[in-house]
């Protein structure tokens, strides 16, 4: 796997986070559901040795769900796996622009934050440290040629009566399953613009409000369901700042080395069980198995297949015979409108510090949804990433740095005008196997397609950070989901149900 390892160093080692009481133990349970099935693991990989060309597990997608996945059957001794993967490279969602001399800046997934125990135990396990994003200093907004600045205090909330409000409605909407909700109907008949269409706030505090719920979400709070919303912040312990804050919420730290080293350094370790563009095309007999795939580069046999993929691209694969009813149209429904535009530009020095600035930016109706300081621990030199509006900003990335370039200079000062290198990253162009780098889910859609996301069906079985049971549309609820996967794979190995 050395294109996998190209141009990455090792990491230092992991930073603890902080740890709440029920995620933690949360693990502790799922790896004593592990040790359980282990004992019955082996023998049944023994008798599938039997049949060579049928493999125990197959798993299709090597972002973090899937590699994950992968990680737990060898670490249970099952041997008998492979990883088919449609790119030419492992991470999924996560990728990471290589700005030399060892620094990277992350095009898709980077945050993790307190209560996010399973990617922060990932990383600590895999030698990959972490350290705290930079907030300090005031925000810069800009509305046309207006210009002003804000104290930023790591956080976006202006209301601690709305923030608590919101924090006790989540209580009743478990993230798991959220439409089992008592309000269920109630929340999902609504989006979050709805509901804060009823607090009457100032211009200034429905900025805020909506700025916090579009980075968490990658939608606008018109499209996003309440009861959607509220699940999030069930996932964060009810508490409102652990999701969309950067100081004590889930934007809190970043992982050293970019975010795609996790899943590198899981592919590694697994060396030729994952196999770097192979589409799959068709699935067969998929209900009793073995299950017959046909990729671009062959067929695999399996008597379980972990599907690690979002819902959306589950209909770019043919499935014989068709999938239940509900299932398929859930996955033709699944949203798939955040694509997500990423960009980063990179500067001798990172010389807003100096001015007292933060480095992050919000434009009311410019190209720039969000901009941030993404520069190194070190500090060597500097970085602006940006989630940018793909219909305001030019599709051409010389000119589209050139547009970017000009606001951080009408921000931060006309040093912004020269960068020394400039990267980005459109989800939504840049291959057919994201199409949409986040999930945000409308109204209506929870209370009529929530309850085929997760059960397995046939031998089919469900990952991705969509079907986690906490922390969904996260780097760590990909990983929760690629546990549970697994243990599910290894139940149905040793003769139990999937």
């Amino acid at each position: 796997m050395d294109d996998i390892a190209k141009k990455h160093d090792e990491a230092p080692e992991a930073a603890a986070l902080t740890r709440r009481g029920f995620l933690g133990m949360a693990a502790s349970v799922t790896a004593a559901a592990t040790a359980a099935v282990l004992p019955n693991v082996a023998s049944a990989v023994t008798a599938a040795s039997d049949s060579r060309d049928v493999l125990e597990v197959a798993i299709i997608g090597a972002g973090l769900a899937g590699l994950t996945a992968a990680r737990d059957l060898k670490r249970a001794g099952c041997e008998s796996f492979v990883v088919l993967e449609a790119r030419d490279r492992v991470g999924g969602r996560t990728l990471n622009h290589d700005l030399g001399n060892g620094y990277f800046s992350e095009a898709g997934g980077q945050w993790i934050g307190p209560g996010q125990t399973a990617i922060a135990n990932l990383a600590r396990e895999l030698g990959v440290g972490t350290f705290l994003t930079h907030w300090e200093g005031d925000l810069v907004m800009l509305a046309g040629n207006a210009r002003t600045t804000l104290a930023n205090d790591g956080g976006f909330d202006t209301d601690p009566k709305l923030r608590r409000e919101l924090e006790e409605m989540a209580r009743s909407v478990p993230t798991a399953a959220p439409w089992t909700s008592p309000r269920a109907a109630e929340f999902d008949a609504m989006s979050l613009a709805d509901w804060l269409a009823t607090k009457h706030l100032t211009p200034e505090d429905q900025i805020g409000w909506a700025l916090a719920a579009q980075l968490t979400t990658g939608t606008a709070p018109e499209k996003l369901s309440m009861l959607h919303y509220l699940s999030l912040i069930n996932s964060a312990d009810c508490n409102y700042r652990q999701l969309e804050a950067i100081k004590g919420g889930a934007q809190e730290s970043r992982i050293s080395g970019g975010s795609q080293i996790l899943s590198i350094k899981m592919a590694e370790a697994l060396g030729d069980k994952v196999r770097l563009s192979t589409p799959v095309l068709r699935i067969e007999n998929w209900q009793n198995g073995p299950v017959t795939i046909h990729t671009a580069k062959g067929v695999v046999r399996a008597r379980s297949l972990i599907v690690a993929l979002s819902p959306s691209l589950c209909n770019q694969i043919a499935f014989d015979p068709p999938l239940p009813e509900k299932r398929r149209e859930m996955q033709r429904r699944w949203p798939a409108y955040a694509p997500m535009r990423k960009t980063a530009h990179v500067y001798k020095k990172a010389f807003w510090r100096d001015k007292g600035l933060d480095g992050m930016l919000v434009q009311l109706k410019g190209p720039v949804q969000f901009a941030y300081d993404n520069s190194p621990e070190d500090v060597s030199f500097g970085v602006i990433s940006a989630f940018v509006n793909n219909g305001v900003l030019p599709s051409d990335p010389k000119a589209a740095e050139t547009e970017l370039s000009r606001i951080y200079a009408q921000a931060f000062g006309d040093e912004a005008l020269h960068p020394v290198a400039y990267h980005e990253h459109d989800w939504g162009k840049a291959d057919n196997w994201s199409l949409s780098c986040t999930s945000p889910i409308p109204p209506g859609f929870l209370t009529k397609y929530g309850d085929v996301l997760h059960p397995p069906i046939g031998r089919l079985i469900w990952a991705g950070t969509e079907t986690a049971e906490i922390w969904i549309t996260t780097m760590d609820g990909a990983i929760r989901s690629g546990h549970k996967a697994a243990l599910q794979a290894l139940q149905a190995a040793a003769g139990g149900k999937a």
